[in-house]
């Protein structure tokens, strides 16, 4: 916790970890709060991503800022992406801190760990998705991705739907066989089981989640079964995608931010330059979601399609929560 003194007057602004927001956050409490959220006014300007060597094409070292605010508290998350830190430094490629403020007076409040908050607002959107959009007796998911995120993904879909099936995919069957260990111990009552056909899998999956660094289609859009919801948040290139254009024209397409996914989703902006797709075709943001239940699924044979490539304002009210509970 650090002490400022402004005209007299101390401001304790608070320094929060990763283990601090490890035990502050939990699927049940976050995943309503974030629908709350953005149900109420909020501000989101497009957030600003830099590429720190812009002249050379080789280098994808970035630095970007992610603005936003409610009624209550003002943030920004900033992160730096230096892809080759592994290799070269033995360091993470990502780091991420959010700077929240309070609204009324403009005082720092705290300094939190962003990279933790990213996957607790990820998978809680991811879910919060699911949970508006796809058929409530939904039993099958299917996971593409064995990353950092997909443990948070599986605990917050399993909070939303009352799963019986969970077929997993990965590049590495060694992570595959983890997850599906560590979750079989803890859902019992669901059967996990790692992907051995993704084309015999797909047909019979009610949710479909994609979280990966592919830059190509995952699965053949045919493939996919009515009533289906498909959840892709791997991808933020505009020249990449985990779904083909077959299944964004089949399905009812919706997206957590139209200024950041028209200009960072390939599986979007790839359709619309093929004239096969529009950006009018968007149904609605995450907002209109959570505020219009109208213009949510119309019907249990309707193909579903959420895109997010991420949002300040669920950064925002995840590291205010942490900041509250701390």
């Amino acid at each position: 916790m650090k002490v400022i003194t402004y005209f007299k007057k101390e401001i304790i602004m608070k320094i929060i970890n990763t283990e601090q927001v490890q035990n502050s956050l939990n699927f049940a409490e976050l995943i309503p709060l974030l629908k709350q959220s953005f149900s109420k006014p909020f501000h989101m300007p497009q957030r600003q991503v830099h590429l720190l060597a812009p002249e050379d094409h080789s280098k994808h070292d970035a630095f970007a800022l992610l603005p936003s605010w409610n009624e209550e508290v003002i943030g920004n998350k900033m992160f730096t992406y230096f892809p080759d830190n592994n290799a070269k430094h033995g360091l993470p490629g990502l780091f991420s801190k959010i700077m929240l403020f309070r609204r009324e007076t403009g005082e720092p409040l705290a300094l939190v760990d962003g990279t933790s908050v990213t996957y607790w607002r990820t998978a809680a959107i991811s879910a919060l998705a699911s949970q508006l959009l796809s058929r409530e007796d939904s039993s099958h998911l299917m996971l593409f991705g064995t990353g950092n995120l997909a443990a948070y993904l599986l605990h917050a879909h399993i909070s939303v739907r009352h799963l019986k099936k969970v077929t997993i995919w990965g590049r590495s069957s060694e992570k595959v066989q983890k997850l599906i260990n560590e979750f079989s111990d803890l859902y019992p009552n669901i059967s996990f089981h790692a992907s051995l056909d993704v084309n015999q899998e797909i047909p019979y999956a009610d949710i479909i989640c994609c979280a990966t660094g592919s830059k190509t289609p995952l699965f053949n859009g045919k493939l996919v079964s009515k009533g289906c919801h498909i959840d892709c948040l791997g991808n933020h290139m505009a020249n990449a995608r985990e779904c083909d254009t077959i299944t964004i024209t089949k399905a009812r397409v919706f997206v957590d931010s139209l200024a950041n996914t028209l200009s960072e989703a390939g599986e979007l902006l790839i359709p619309i330059s093929e004239g096969i797709f529009k950006a009018d075709d968007i149904v609605g943001e995450l907002a209109d979601m959570c505020k219009q239940p109208e213009i949510l699924r119309q019907d249990s044979d309707e193909i579903t399609l959420f895109k997010s490539v991420g949002t300040a304002i669920s950064d925002l009210v995840a590291a205010y929560l942490v900041y509250q509970k701390t």
